[in-house]
């Protein structure tokens, strides 16, 4: 029997894999899909993610195959555009999510991690009544039949629908917001040109995304209720995300790339980079994207990732969530395997408040703002008159704080 099964082999649960196998624990990593795999992601880790790679052993390979980013822009209606650079050297990437969780995943195995891709895990295996539960395993199916697997420790890394959370009634989709992504990888025209168009009173345009010499800057677009990001990658591509208030029924999730050309060649901003730019691979549609994990804890299960909570985290830190929440998770197993579970999931989430409460918080506002259009335009004519604090909401926002406490740390 292994100490831990680990269900999900995004950042979140490579990373618990890897610093569980480290400490000598005998791990394996299961998925339903084999890697490498596409993921709807917004395709940056900022600095504190950085940093936090780095304390873990882990930020090389992945900055190897990225894009530095020297920060952010921000813009609003009405022509606002505000660039906030990172201090004291500090910086983020761009990666897309297939090349970055691949090489999580390898770093895992290579501490020791047993994986088995095409494991689709349906639910956990719970032993006791309704009081005294606790988890002893998962049933999962392979290739056309289903088997149960034990396990010590059950690490519920399986993302937004979490078959493991949503099933012990520990998670749910909130009824507000009702947010849909849509995300697709676009060839990032040449900038020279289109800055060349643009009227003198528009906002300047980032640059482009053209070898790997140069640091570019990641783009957030704030408009009356959505915003659309901007990834430059490796390359000469580029992530473009789209957020909104949506609905299963909603037709633009039926033709995920009309509604984001649509959306695209209606922005004074965009509109000539990406309106006819040839889309590199289909545009994916990702919702609701919000997950409530709040339904309480079950001993033998420690949830991780999206599968422990999904706030729509518009500042492009969800994937800090991730590999610090994988982190964290490891250290609560670990706990649970040498000490038992008394205590364990109080501390988790104690941890957890301390670590993220602050930024949640944060997020929430953001999310709020952009859905009322006053509060959208009071945002753009502040930031008119006090750009300076839109830069240390930037600073904020890319974990510059976190990045140093960790380096200090380390």
């Amino acid at each position: 029997m292994d100490d831990v099964l680990v269900v999900g082999a995004g950042p979140a649960g490579s990373v618990a894999a890897t610093v569980l196998a480290r400490a000598g624990a005998k791990v394996r990593l299961v998925d339903r899909v084999s890697f490498p795999r596409d993921k709807l992601c917004g395709d940056t880790l900022n600095a504190g993610t950085l940093a936090i790679l780095a304390r873990l052993r882990l930020a090389s390979p992945v900055e190897l195959r990225s894009r530095p980013l020297d920060g952010m822009m921000v813009t609003g209606e009405g022509g606002v555009a505000v660039e906030g650079r990172y201090p004291n050297g500090l910086h983020a990437i761009a990666i897309s999510r297939r090349v970055m969780d691949e090489i999580l995943l390898q770093e895992a195995i290579h501490a020791g991690v047993t994986f088995e891709p095409g494991i689709t895990v349906q639910g956990a295996s719970v032993a006791g009544d309704r009081g005294e539960r606790m988890v002893v395993g998962v049933t999962a199916s392979s290739r056309g039949s289903v088997h149960p697997w034990r396990a010590r420790v059950v690490v519920g890394a399986d993302g937004r629908r979490s078959a493991l959370a949503f099933g012990l009634g520990l998670a749910a989709h909130p009824a507000a917001p009702r947010r849909w992504a849509i995300g697709a990888y676009f060839e990032e025209p040449d900038a020279a040109a289109t800055l060349g168009a643009r009227p003198s009173h528009a906002p300047r345009a980032p640059r482009a995304c053209s070898d790997f010499s140069d640091t570019l800057l990641g783009e957030m677009h704030i408009r009356r209720g959505r915003y659309i990001g901007v990834a430059p990658l490796p390359g000469g591509v580029a992530n473009v995300c789209l957020v909104k208030p949506s609905g299963p029924g909603d037709p633009d999730l039926r033709n995920p790339e009309a509604a984001l050309r649509r959306e695209l060649g209606a922005d004074p901003l965009l509109r000539d980079r990406y309106s006819t730019a040839r889309l590199v691979r289909p545009a994916i549609v990702l919702g609701p994207v919000a997950v409530d994990a709040g339904g309480g804890a079950i001993d033998g299960l420690i949830l991780a990732g999206d599968a422990a909570g999904f706030i729509d985290p518009m500042t492009g830190d969800g994937l800090r969530f991730a590999v610090r929440g994988g982190e964290m998770a490891a250290t609560a197993a670990l706990d649970a395997l040498e000490h038992g579970w008394t205590g364990v999931h109080a501390r988790l989430t104690a941890e957890r408040r301390r670590e993220f409460g602050a930024k949640w918080r944060f997020n929430l506002v953001l999310r709020t703002a952009v859905a009322w259009p006053v509060l959208v335009r009071a945002a753009a004519v502040g930031a008119r008159v006090l750009p300076a604090a839109v830069r240390a909401m930037i600073e904020y926002a890319g974990d510059c704080g976190v990045a140093r406490a960790t380096m200090m740390e380390s």
